[in-house]
């Protein structure tokens, strides 16, 4: 689905960004010890969060829904463009800080900020307008879940941009017959259209991480189909990876109902039976699903 007409990012407010000295004050103070479990890694440079909300093109039209804001440094870099941002943060020690960072920082645009003391996982409703965008930086240990779940549950945002560890985003952004092509590849295609945005340097977070880092950019479009529900979409898709050297004729069985009626699924949507799941993208993983919906 093509967005609709967007303002012009509009001109930067005066907020003031976290550097490197202040993040580790506010954390001296909290306390903090960035855990791996949350996927803790705060960027301290400023010029890497402005770059992250030049990317996503945020203007002052947009709901802004970021995920994991852990210290509020992007978060404060969004507030400089975005009409509105709703921070959804796990920790609550760290929810409760970003309200008190923001008002010391973004003077008047701390009254366009809402946060949310949540789960990513869990959310189903959220303060503040619908969102239209998401840019975040992702929680690494659960990236592609959070992704996926929110444009589920939250059709009004048009577009993503996320930063993730580089070898997700690789694997989000790969297109059929790429070695890194797989389930979040299709999955994240059933949502927009894909592209790798950027790299983000180890050296501009704390703790460093010992991985690299990402950016993955999402415009969202209307699904493949609207007859074919995108849970038996991606039931196929599943199956098809699960085992992902074998024929889809093979490795289709098990969801299908046996082999036979795989290989009738797949003749019935025009798929070869000895292809692999990794040369088919999503149009291909829906005609499947149809197929077998209309045989059951």
């Amino acid at each position: 689905m093509s967005a609709a007409p967007r303002a012009e990012p509009g001109p930067e407010r005066s907020v003031e960004l976290l550097g490197a000295t202040r993040i580790r004050e506010i954390a001296a103070r909290l306390g903090l010890r960035p855990t791996k479990q949350w996927g803790q890694n705060f960027v301290v440079d400023a010029n890497t969060v402005r770059r992250i909300v030049r990317l996503a093109e945020v203007g002052q039209d947009d709901a802004v829904l970021e995920i994991g804001p852990g210290l509020g440094s992007l978060t404060l870099a969004l507030l400089e463009r975005a009409g509105h941002v709703t921070a959804v943060e796990i920790d609550p020690v760290l929810a409760a800080q970003l309200a008190t960072t923001v008002a010391d920082l973004a003077g008047p645009a701390a009254d366009r900020l809402s946060v949310l003391a949540a789960d990513a996982m869990t959310v189903t409703e959220l303060p503040g307008p619908p969102p239209t965008a998401l840019v975040a930086n992702l929680p690494y240990n659960v990236s592609v879940p959070v992704l996926l779940t929110v444009l589920e549950r939250f059709d009004s945002l048009r577009r993503a941009l996320v930063m993730v560890q580089w070898e997700v985003a690789e694997r989000l952004a790969a297109r059929p017959g790429s070695k890194v092509y797989g389930v979040p590849s299709v999955k994240a295609a059933w949502y927009g259209d894909v592209r790798l945005a950027g790299t983000v340097p180890r050296g501009v977070f704390w703790p460093v991480p010992n991985v690299d880092s990402g950016l993955v950019q999402l415009i969202r479009r209307k699904p493949p189909a609207l007859d074919v529900p995108r849970a038996a979409v991606f039931a196929c898709v599943d199956a098809a990876f699960a085992q992902r050297r074998k024929t889809l004729r093979a490795a289709l069985a098990g969801w299908a109902g046996g082999a036979a009626s795989a290989e009738q699924a797949l003749v019935a949507a025009g798929i070869d039976p000895s292809l692999r799941g990794e040369q088919l993208g999503v149009a291909e993983f829906t005609a499947i699903a149809r197929a077998r919906l209309a045989a059951s």
